[in-house]
Parts: C-alpha cells; sequence; structure tokens
C-alpha cells in the first residue's frame, strides 16, 4: 500500500485505528473452545466486527508463533479474512544480519502479503536496509516504545547529549523515506510524542498504548498529528477483550466505533 492510498484511507473512513490481533489462548471466550481453531474463529468474528471503524489490523506475531505450527496456520487464515483495502503489520520485531533479515523480509512480505513489518534498529543500517528492498512495502522502526523498561536503554543519554532514541529517530532517516518507513512511538507521554513530531514532521507513527496501556486517545492525536493524519493508533486489549461471553465480537465492535467516532471528530480540525 502507497503512503497516498494510506491517506486516502484514513480520511475515508474517517478514522487511523489499527486494530491488534494478538489472540491469547487462555482469555478466548469459551463458546471458542469447540472449534478446531478457536484463534481463527476469534481473529474472524472480530475482524468482521471492526473492519467499519478501523484501517490497519496487527498480528503480534508472538501469540501465533508460541502455539507452533498450528498457530502459523491460523495466521495464514486470519491473513485470508481481512479485507484487501486494509493496511496489515507484521508485529514481529525482527532484526537481524543483512541475509537473515532478507529472509525475515520474504516471510512476512511475500509468503505472507503484510503491508509492513516491525524491526528492530539496534543492529544498525544493514539490519534494516533488507526490507526496504520490497517495493509497496513498509518498515516500521522501533523508536520510543511504550513499556516499562524502555528506560533502560532507549533513554539512555548519549555523548552528545540526545537520547538513544533520538539518535535513532536521526540516523534512520537516511535508510528510508516517509513512504517507506514509519515509527513505533509510545503513547504514554504526550510531550515526547510532540518532540518526536518535530524530528520526524512527515514520517507516519505507529502508536501503542492507548487503552489497556493508559494512553488517552485526544492527547496523543494533538501531539502526533500531521497535515496528512500521520497517525495509526493501535489498540488491542480494550477491544479484543471488551466482553469474555458470547457477545465478544459484538462487544469490540462498539469499542472500536466509539475509537473511530472520537478520531472522526478530531480529524475534523485537519481535514
Amino acid at each position: 500500500m502507497t503512503k497516498s492510498e494510506l491517506i486516502s484511507s484514513i480520511f475515508s473512513k474517517k478514522s487511523y485505528l489499527c486494530v491488534g490481533l494478538d489472540p491469547d489462548i487462555e482469555r478466548l471466550p469459551k463458546c471458542l473452545q469447540e472449534y478446531d481453531d478457536p484463534i481463527y474463529e476469534f481473529n474472524r468474528a472480530i475482524i468482521e466486527a471492526t473492519k467499519d471503524y478501523c484501517i490497519a489490523y496487527k498480528p503480534n506475531l508472538a501469540f501465533y508463533e508460541a502455539l507452533g505450527p498450528g498457530g502459523w496456520k491460523s495466521l495464514e487464515k486470519t491473513m485470508r479474512v481481512i479485507p484487501e483495502e486494509m493496511f496489515t503489520i507484521a508485529d514481529a520485531k525482527r532484526g537481524d544480519i543483512g541475509n537473515t533479515s532478507r529472509l525475515y523480509a520474504r516471510t512476512f512480505f511475500e509468503k505472507f502479503n503484510f503491508d509492513a513489518v516491525t524491526v528492530a534498529p539496534y543492529m544498525g543500517e544493514d539490519s534494516v536496509k533488507p526490507f526496504l528492498s520490497f517495493e509497496g512495502k513498509w518498515v516500521i522502526l522501533l523508536a520510543l516504545t511504550s513499556n516499562t523498561g524502555a528506560a533502560d536503554f532507549q533513554m539512555l543519554e548519549t555523548k552528545d547529549g540526545k537520547s538513544v532514541y533520538q539518535q535513532v529517530l536521526e540516523k534512520s532517516q537516511s535508510w528510508g523515506g516517509v513512504d517507506k518507513m514509519m515509527y513505533v512511538v509510545g503513547a504514554t507521554n504526550p510531550v515526547e510524542l510532540a518532540a518526536i513530531r518535530k524530528m520526524v514532521p512527515e514520517h507516519f507513527l505507529l502508536v501503542p498504548g492507548v487503552g489497556a496501556q493508559g494512553g488517552n486517545l485526544r492527547e496523543i492525536s494533538l501531539s502526533g498529528l500531521n497535515s496528512d493524519c500521520g497517525l495509526l493508533v493501535n489498540v488491542s486489549r480494550s477491544i479484543l477483550y471488551a466482553s469474555s461471553e458470547t457477545d465478544f465480537a459484538e462487544a469490540a465492535g462498539q469499542e472500536a466505533r466509539k475509537l473511530q467516532t472520537a478520531m472522526a471528530e478530531i480529524l475534523r480540525k485537519i481535514d
């Protein structure tokens, strides 16, 4: 998906919601346990209930890999039922030496046909470049994550007074342009998000942390929006587990609709 197509989808649906497809087998509704593939059935129902309110889906690969070959099969089946116009993100957090990275890229871009993959930047340019060589595909580089441990390394100050994550943002902009590279930026600190937006004014930002992790949608939107919107706000648990009963899909759809309604109101300010 091109940048212009992504922007068009956002303003057409008046949404920049990305639904994280992170199906924890231990949290799935009991009504699904009778199925041969409860992960797929859960995802299928969630997609059907939320597809009118979001513009992207982001499966977290850990929830599938932990189940072995069956989990990979569930992921493959899930990808088939995601509407073609959706932006799809493999939340894989890969990154290795060049030839290995290229095989990771082939896995997610060719075998599963994702539009984007999350990549760890800490092995440097040669570990990221192979992902950028695929036409029409995106790298979403980890910059500042929303977990507590982010402070252990990402916030460390380097000898020139900049934090490690700021160095990542500055250096990586020479690796890929605004039509090929996004950044993961956690939603738990709107002040830092605003500063990051100044550093990368035209790049899209994938923002986790809204909902279960405590991020405020309005605050992070006002801090991170640009004239193209420039944000994909990922929400997982508060949508997926809005209900644990037979109405789980309906409850997920209602939660997604609430977020889309709020996003539509925010987007009016830049449309």
